[in-house]
């Protein structure tokens, strides 16, 4: 499962790692770095409209067209992989409106005799990692549009097994082209849905503070002895 993330990274930089247009990026003012990204806010992602890329700002939670509950979309944070191309909520996006979620990195909790300890995971580099997502669009009966996202998610490696069974799939160079070419075949996404390289990603504890979502600010990241 991925429930938090941080992306602190500025949008004119995200614009410059993905080969976005300066004038394709919408709401790119509301936008700051966030340390403490939770379900049902919103956040860029990257994804292809009318054959540009474009960098938007969507929220995070899925809701399928067809849903009749906004609620439903806290419960379609994440989308496991084994899964995604056959579950009635994310098949159709899995087929036409797949995204790049940035993230600078992402929390997971292990368990210890003191409760749980939050780690940060990011890239062993520091570069932003492109976490594979799913977009769509709603319609409520009153006529308001809501674009939502979710991230997908993979069995974890050894490397991450110590601190959670699941984890992010994180597409690296070409699979991130890939992931967004509206021609992938399915055979050929389904592939791309495997955990990272042992060496691609570094963990430390940080302060529980970043259990509550309504802490955001650099200090969450910074290493807990």
């Amino acid at each position: 499962m991925c429930g938090r993330y941080v992306l602190k990274t500025s949008m004119r930089q995200l614009q410059r790692i993905y080969g976005i247009p300066d004038d394709d990026t919408s709401r790119s003012e509301e936008w700051r770095p966030r340390y403490n990204l939770a379900p049902s806010q919103d956040a860029p992602v990257v994804r292809v409209l009318a054959g540009q890329r474009r960098l938007d700002l969507l929220r995070w939670g899925l809701l399928p067209g067809w849903a009749t509950d906004p609620t439903l979309a806290l419960k379609l944070i994440n989308a496991r992989s084994e899964t995604v191309a056959t579950k009635p909520a994310f098949r159709g996006a899995f087929r036409s409106r797949r995204c790049i979620v940035p993230a600078d990195g992402f929390y997971e909790w292990q368990a210890g005799p003191s409760g749980k300890q939050p780690f940060y995971i990011h890239a062993a580099d520091d570069s932003v990692l492109s976490l594979a997502g799913l977009w769509e669009t709603w319609r409520s009966p009153g006529g308001e549009v809501l674009e939502t996202y979710a991230i997908l998610t993979t069995e974890a490696n050894a490397w991450m097994r110590p601190l959670h069974d699941r984890m992010p799939v994180i597409l690296l160079g070409e699979a991130v082209d890939q992931w967004l070419d509206p021609a992938s075949s399915a055979g050929a996404l389904q592939s791309l849905l495997k955990a990272p390289p042992e060496v691609s990603l570094k963990a430390y504890p940080v302060s529980r503070a970043v259990g509550a979502v309504k802490n955001d600010s650099a200090e969450l990241i910074e290493p807990q002895s």
